[in-house]
């Protein structure tokens, strides 16, 4: 029996640019899933859509605005939507067999979903995420805030998905119907994509302030953005804006974590937004600037620094709560089989806790275990049974193990029952606080967050490195109304 998902092109429709919608509210949306061809470094390859485009639609919707999403599934296995850093009702959150039982092919699930705040959000699948989401299943959501000076005025903006696909002389590795490859690493791709296409070209102006709505949706990698010839002022981040805006040189993105960011191109001419690594550079899109260069005006409107006023009292609380034990411990760590070859791998590239590169993709699923370790009473436990209730705040240590079988950087995603502040990393208070959804855990690093729970339910945590929440790398709690 061929245990292969299907991975053929033939006869497919050619993937289609995404559309930016305006919804309203009150609106209803149909989204549909199916397989389409995509012509990508000279080969074709057979992917998968939503409503026929790589990424899907991006959403453009207002804060407290309600939608409903019809999502109907002609694609070539079971899937759920998530909706990734929404704050909404569990029932429509996603996770097969724990929200909703799985929408088979040919099946169809309505979500209701709300948006309690502005930002950058993004919607995936949430089976086999380590297939669907490769191969293309994926699209964002902007939120526009009700509060009108919220961010600091843009002229422009444009959304940019962060990706990268798998191609191995010209196709996309196979997939296999029970079981997750890349397992070790999580899969890494050769292709860049950015709005699915390698190296697009994107109109810009000198005499404008660009927003850029930045996600990345890879599997395993993390990027490292810049764009050399132009300013960068960081607004914003995975929930809303950050508490001191700041010019930065670049923004450091795991997987599912987003960045708000505006941009003034100091002159007019072509620039390249870069990934940029110890080992090299890859070039992800191109700026195409016209326009006059930006007038003085321009440039001081630019380096107005704002401070959001909502942190005000979450700043005055931080000390207590850094001093304060932790409610929670967990430890990240790997469970390797097959003898002591796999352990401890030399990582040229782990010297900043971050895996640039994938060093090891011959290592199987059948080979490791990921795992969340409660250590919060100095045990050696899986994950069980905890329990909390709206309005609670809760400290969680997260502990990177470097002792581990094959430590590696670890995304750490929780679901919509609530959203967390990083209160420390290896110690050292956060300098700038932003609500957030995903928290990148670098190799050894152990990093406090102050999870801050609104709705009630049975809600996931888990690495958004699909191929290691596949393997054990995952756990759910409850949240009491």
């Amino acid at each position: 029996m061929v245990d292969l998902l299907p991975s053929d092109p033939a006869g497919l429709p050619e993937a289609r640019r995404p559309a930016r919608l305006d919804l309203s509210d009150g609106a209803t949306l149909d989204l549909t899933v199916t397989p389409v061809a995509k012509s990508l470094a000279g080969t074709t390859v057979r992917m998968l859509a939503y409503n026929g485009s790589v990424p899907g639609p991006t959403l453009s919707v207002r804060q407290g605005a309600e939608l409903t999403v019809d999502v109907t599934n002609h694609g070539d296995l079971e899937t759920t939507v998530h909706w990734h850093g929404l704050r909404l009702a569990n029932r429509f959150d996603g996770v097969p067999h724990e929200t909703q039982e799985p929408i088979p092919v040919g099946g169809a699930f309505s979500y209701v979903l709300r948006f309690p705040d502005p930002g950058l959000y993004w919607y995936h699948p949430h089976v086999r995420e380590d297939y669907a989401q490769e191969l293309g299943l994926y699209g964002t959501i902007v939120v526009a805030p009700a509060e009108p000076d919220y961010w600091p005025p843009a002229d422009s903006d444009v959304v940019l998905t962060v990706d990268d696909l798998l191609l191995t002389d010209g196709e996309v590795p196979p997939f296999h119907h029970e079981r997750t490859s890349h397992a070790a690493m999580g899969r890494f791709g050769t292709v860049f994509l950015t709005n699915g296409e390698p190296e697009p070209r994107l109109p810009a102006r000198a005499d404008e302030v660009l927003r850029l709505w930045l996600v990345n949706t890879a599997n395993a990698r993390v990027f490292n953005l810049t764009l050399p010839g132009a300013r960068m002022k960081l607004v914003g981040g995975d929930s809303g804006r950050v508490e001191q805006e700041e010019i930065v040189s670049g923004v450091l993105l795991g997987p599912s974590e987003r960045a708000v960011v505006d941009v003034l191109f100091e002159r007019p001419g072509s620039l390249t937004l870069e990934h940029r690594t110890p080992e090299r550079t890859v070039p992800l899109a191109r700026f195409d600037v016209g326009g006059a260069p930006p007038g003085r005006d321009l440039v001081g409107r630019f380096e107005l620094l704002r401070r959001a006023p909502e942190f005000a009292a979450e700043r005055s609380g931080l000390p207590a709560w850094i001093d304060a034990a932790p409610d929670k411990v967990l430890a990240l760590v790997a469970r390797m089989s097959g003898g002591g070859e796999h352990h401890h791998h030399h990582h040229a590239s782990t010297a900043d806790g971050i895996e640039w590169e994938d060093e090891m993709p011959a290592v199987g699923s059948d080979a490791v275990r990921w795992l969340f370790v409660d250590r919060t009473d100095g045990t050696d436990q899986p994950v069980a049974g905890w329990r909390f209730r709206v309005g609670d705040r809760v400290k969680i240590r997260h502990v990177n193990e470097t002792h581990s079988d094959h430590p590696m950087h670890h995304p750490f995603h929780v679901h919509g029952a609530g959203r967390f502040l990083v209160l420390a990393r290896d110690g050292v208070p956060e300098a700038n606080l932003v609500w957030k959804d995903t928290v990148l855990l670098r190799t050894g690093q152990t990093v406090d967050i102050l999870l801050d729970l609104t709705n009630p339910g049975l809600w996931m945590a888990h690495c958004h490195i699909p191929e290691h929440m596949h393997s054990g790398m995952m756990f759910g709690f409850t949240v009491e109304g």
